[in-house]
């Protein structure tokens, strides 16, 4: 499957996103929706999320020029490799997900949940991390 394909199906597709990109932990947009733009410099704050918890926590991080507060981060499952940080605006909000090799950037709106947003990204970031991506 292509990266697009995943994004596609295996996000935007679920209904329970409205946005969707797949970024690479070195840098560079794999995969992304339409209607979502994500700066170099989102890029790299995004990526910096995952290794400066605390700047995250203090300022949150931005997606598609949108900022979003810090709800949340933590790992899931059991592999150490995959961290999810959550963010809301209002009713709407932001899931990130890094793996192995990828980063996964989800954004939802209300009606939709962190819950719903977060399941999705969850079960694509397992089977990526599984696959060693």
């Amino acid at each position: 499957m292509s990266w697009q394909a995943y994004v596609d199906t295996n996000l935007v597709g679920t209904g329970r996103v409205a946005q969707a990109a797949i970024l690479g932990k070195a840098g560079g947009v794999w995969a992304k929706s339409p209607e979502i733009a994500i700066s170099p410099e989102e890029q790299k704050a995004i990526t910096t999320a995952f290794t400066n918890k605390a700047a995250v926590q203090a300022s949150g991080f931005r997606v598609a020029n949108q900022k979003y507060f810090f709800l949340s981060s933590d790992t899931y499952g059991d592999d150490p490799s995959l961290i999810v940080v959550h963010g809301k605006k209002q009713g709407d909000g932001a899931v990130l997900a890094q793996t192995r090799q990828a980063i996964l950037v989800v954004t939802y709106k209300f009606p939709q949940t962190a819950q719903d947003a977060g399941m999705v990204v969850t079960t694509l970031g397992s089977y990526l991390a599984s696959q060693n991506y």
